[in-house]
């Protein structure tokens, strides 16, 4: 791997949201390239680590390779809930954004995982 870092999205998109008091973020890779290197990578230790500031019991990580994604579910990172927490982000809308912008060690294939470009046609 080379020394320059890249986000993660420049390889995924993702979504987010609540399950309870629990954030569930899935991570989805544009190429087979890409998931291959992120079902090495991307490990539920390290999402458990960079959001250690909201303090997860715990975090699962499931693989659904027809998708190129991985799911991870973040436990009791919510405060509480919807209803019931006082964060500005309640329902964890917005984990997959900061889970996005995550630094990573940039790979010599990552050419091949980032998001096709469509052909431009004159």
């Amino acid at each position: 791997m080379t020394a320059e870092p890249f986000p993660l999205a420049e390889i995924a998109h993702g979504r987010s949201g609540d399950k309870g008091n629990h954030a569930n973020i899935a991570v989805l890779a544009y190429t087979p390239a890409g998931f291959a290197w992120l079902k090495e990578h991307l490990t539920a230790e390290v999402v458990r680590r960079y959001f250690e500031s909201l303090e997860p019991s715990r975090v699962v990580r499931y693989e659904a390779a027809n998708l190129l994604g991985l799911n991870f579910v973040l436990y009791d990172v919510l405060a509480g809930g919807a209803s019931r927490s006082l964060r500005t982000d309640t329902q964890g809308k917005t984990l997959a954004l900061a889970l996005l912008r995550m630094s990573l060690p940039r790979p010599e294939n990552f050419a091949a995982m980032t998001r096709p470009q469509p052909e431009v046609v004159a």
